[in-house]
């Protein structure tokens, strides 16, 4: 890195989908918020992902704390291409989930269940610190998700090795 540049964030996670609708309000029964929806085409656009003839619905939506988006997008043309196995397990190369943090790891998890997902394997106490699971959701996407315990944190865990 140079004096010229410099990383200021992360801005989205982008996550291709067939079902944009149920993949909405799985997010949203998670507690994220619908920033808003649009669809994009033309030459731009083709540009960008290196595509010919792209036209997408997008939905962006937002962490409460407004500090993280999912960008959402169902491609109508060009045809959209299976990258691996529909349900690839956790071992599998590529971005394999994202991570969430909550206050109420089991009432989440009921709240998630009424929109298909499917606890992976089960929910487990690490070090005293965090409730962890993961589920798989609308499409296959796997989530995390992360109830903190107490003031206790990770890095208090990793200092002591």
């Amino acid at each position: 890195m140079t004096a010229k540049s410099k990383l200021l964030r992360m801005d989205n996670v982008g996550i291709v989908v067939n079902d944009l609708k149920a993949t909405i309000a799985f997010f949203v029964e998670l507690g994220l918020e619908l920033e808003g929806e649009m669809t994009v085409e033309g030459q731009w656009v083709d540009r960008i992902v290196g595509l010919n003839g792209v036209q997408n619905d997008i939905a962006m939506m937002r962490t409460p704390d407004g500090h993280s988006k999912l960008e959402i997008m169902k491609f109508h043309t060009p045809t959209v291409i299976e990258g691996e196995p529909k349900n690839a397990p956790a071992n599998t190369l590529g971005i394999r989930r994202i991570m969430f943090a909550v206050t109420d790891i089991n009432d989440t998890i009921a709240r998630l269940k009424k929109h298909g997902a499917e606890l992976i394997g089960e929910v487990v106490n690490y070090e005293d610190i965090y409730l962890l699971c993961y589920l798989r959701g609308p499409e296959g996407i796997m989530i995390a998700l992360a109830e903190q315990l107490g003031e206790k944190s990770v890095k208090d865990v990793l200092r002591k090795s």
